[in-house]
C-alpha cells in the first residue's frame, strides 16, 4: 500500500527530483551533527509540453534532463524521492479502532476505502498514516488517508527509471513543502501559533499553503505565474520564449519595460496574493496571516516582496531553505542562492533522507 511512500521509516540517501512544468531541479542534502549541507544540486529547463500543469507528457524529454542534472552535478546517489501535484491527491482522516497493526489496517481500509475515493480502486494507489488518538472516541485513532490515480505516479517512476534512478519516495508536494517550511520557520520570531502563508508561484501554477504550529491546514492551486511574464517579453518585444526567458533574467531590454511590462506583472502578482488569501479567509476562521512567504522562480524578483509587504501590510520574505547550511566546496554558491526560493519542493523531498 505504501506507493506514496510518506511513511516509510528506513531510509536511505535520496536525491530531491521537484519536476515541474518548466524545469527539473535536484537537490542532494547531508546531515551532520544537527546541521544540514548540501552536497550537489542542479536546475534544467524542460522542453515545451514536455510537462503540462504537473502532468508528465514527455517521460523520454523528462529522463534527460534528469540525466544531465545527476552528470551535472557529480552525485553518487542513484534513489530518488520525487512528488505529486496536491490537485492529484485525495486526502480524508477517518477513523479506525485502535490496537489495529498495519496490516489490519491495511486489511481494514482496502475494504472500506470505495466509499472515500472517487475513482475504481484498481486505478489509485492507496497510502495511510496514524495521525493519533482520535478526540471523539479514545477507542479509535485518526487515520489519514491519501489516494493518488496510479498514473501520475507511474509516468514519474518511468522517467527516474529512464534516467537510471530508482523510486525511494513518491511524496505529495503539500507535504514536502510543509517539510521544507520547518527550514524557513526557525528564521521566523516568536513560531509559537503563528499563521504563515507560503506562496509558491511557479511558471504556470501558484499554490497557496498555510501553516500553523509547522502543519499545513489549507492548500489551493490557481493558473499563474512567471510565464505570463516571459509570454508578454516575448510578445512585446518580439523575440523567442528562450530569448525572453532570459532577458528576464539577464536584462538588457528596452527602457519600457520596467513601466509597461514589469510593473504591471508584479502588480497582477499583488492581485493573485491577495485573492488566494481572500478564498483562504472565506474557507476558514482566520482573517489575518502573520508572514508571508514567497517561494517558486518568481519569489527572487527583485523587489517583489517590498511591494507584497507595503500593499498587505503584511511582513513578506523570500524563502532561503539554505540561510543556515553549509554548502559543498563543489556547488555555486551564488546559483544556489538565486535559485534557493524555487527550491523549496526539492528541499523537502531531500529532507526525506533522514525520515
Amino acid at each position: 500500500m505504501g506507493i506514496l511512500g510518506f511513511l516509510d521509516k528506513k531510509s536511505k540517501p535520496v536525491l530531491g527530483l521537484d519536476i515541474s512544468s518548466t524545469s527539473v531541479k535536484l537537490l542532494e542534502l547531508s546531515r551532520q551533527g544537527g546541521r544540514y549541507r548540501v552536497e550537489s544540486y542542479a536546475v534544467r529547463p524542460l522542453p515545451a509540453d514536455a510537462v503540462v500543469e504537473k502532468n508528465i507528457n514527455d517521460q523520454e524529454a523528462v529522463a534527460e534532463a534528469i540525466k544531465a542534472m545527476v552528470k551535472q552535478a557529480r552525485t553518487r546517489v542513484k534513489h530518488a524521492a520525487v512528488a505529486v501535484a496536491g490537485s492529484a491527491v485525495i486526502t480524508k482522516t477517518i477513523d479506525m479502532p485502535a490496537g489495529l497493526n498495519d496490516d489490519a489496517l491495511e486489511a481494514q481500509i482496502s475494504l472500506e476505502a470505495d466509499q472515500y475515493i472517487p475513482f475504481p480502486l484498481e486505478e489509485v494507489a492507496i497510502d495511510f498514516e496514524v495521525q493519533g488518538e482520535s478526540p471523539r472516541n479514545p477507542e479509535q485513532v485518526e487515520v489519514l488517508l491519501a489516494a493518488c490515480r496510479r498514473e501520475n505516479i507511474e509516468s514519474r517512476v518511468a522517467a527516474l527509471q529512464l534516467a537510471g534512478l530508482a523510486e525511494e519516495k513518491v511524496d505529495v508536494e503539500a507535504y514536502a513543502m510543509e517539510r521544507a517550511f520547518s527550514l524557513i520557520a526557525e528564521q521566523l520570531e516568536d513560531q509559537s501559533g503563528q499563521v504563515v502563508a507560503v506562496l509558491d508561484i511557479g511558471a504556470t501554477m501558484t499554490t497557496l499553503s498555510v501553516i500553523v504550529d509547522g502543519k499545513t491546514i489549507y492548500t489551493r492551486e490557481q493558473l499563474f505565474g512567471g510565464k505570463q511574464l516571459t509570454e508578454e517579453i516575448q510578445r512585446r518585444y518580439g523575440l523567442s520564449m528562450d530569448e525572453a526567458g532570459l532577458a528576464k533574467k539577464q536584462g538588457g531590454l528596452p527602457d519600457d519595460y520596467e513601466s509597461e511590462v514589469l510593473q504591471p506583472f508584479q502588480d497582477g502578482v499583488v492581485q493573485q496574493v491577495t485573492r488566494s488569501l481572500q478564498f483562504f479567509f472565506a474557507a476558514s476562521q482566520y482573517n489575518d496571516v502573520d508572514y508571508i512567504v514567497l517561494a517558486g522562480g518568481v519569489a527572487s524578483m527583485d523587489g517583489l516582496a517590498g511591494l507584497i509587504e507595503e500593499k498587505l501590510g503584511t511582513q513578506t520574505l523570500v524563502a532561503n531553505p539554505f540561510a543556515n547550511m553549509a554548502v559543498s566546496s563543489k556547488v555555486n554558491a551564488s546559483a544556489l542562492a538565486s535559485d534557493a526560493p524555487s527550491l523549496m519542493i526539492a528541499a523537502g523531498l531531500a529532507l526525506r533522507s533522514f525520515d
